[in-house]
């Protein structure tokens, strides 16, 4: 039995996130985010780099303000996103990525290729709780 702090978010990580491009129309994020049944996503520009993160609480701020939205057709997920998205690799220990989301105040944190660049999993609260309950793991 391996305790939850002395692993590493690759043990842990949901792999291969679903993106969404950061020119996508904000309808398209809402619909994505409800069909993947995920509350956020990395942003990706052309080449694939991270550029940011949108989430679920992102598009709802957005609708409170609901004369922005209506005004502003062109209003994409650039627009939206938290940039720079705070990120972690495989090798970052769960406790340490714990704590940045607990000081940050977020859900989660993309996990990055050793670029730096390339998302290639999204490691949140989710992850920690399944690991908590030993939900698919040795925890």
């Amino acid at each position: 039995m391996t305790e939850i702090s002395v692993r590493t978010v690759g043990e842990l990580v949901t792999r291969k996130p679903v993106t969404i491009r950061d020119t996508a129309p904000l309808a398209e994020a809402a619909k994505l985010l409800d069909e993947q049944h995920v509350h956020g996503v990395p942003v990706v520009d052309t080449a694939g780099d991270l550029v940011g993160v949108l989430s679920q609480t992102d598009l709802v701020r957005a609708r409170a303000t609901e004369h922005l939205w209506a005004s502003w057709p062109g209003l994409a997920v650039k627009h939206l996103m938290t940039s720079p998205a705070l990120t972690c690799t495989t090798t970052t220990p769960v406790h340490e990525a714990i704590a940045t989301m607990e000081l940050n105040h977020v859900h989660r944190l993309i996990v990055v290729d050793e670029s730096g660049t390339k998302p290639v999993g999204v490691f949140s609260t989710s992850d920690v709780i399944h690991a908590l309950a030993g939900v698919g793991s040795d925890a």
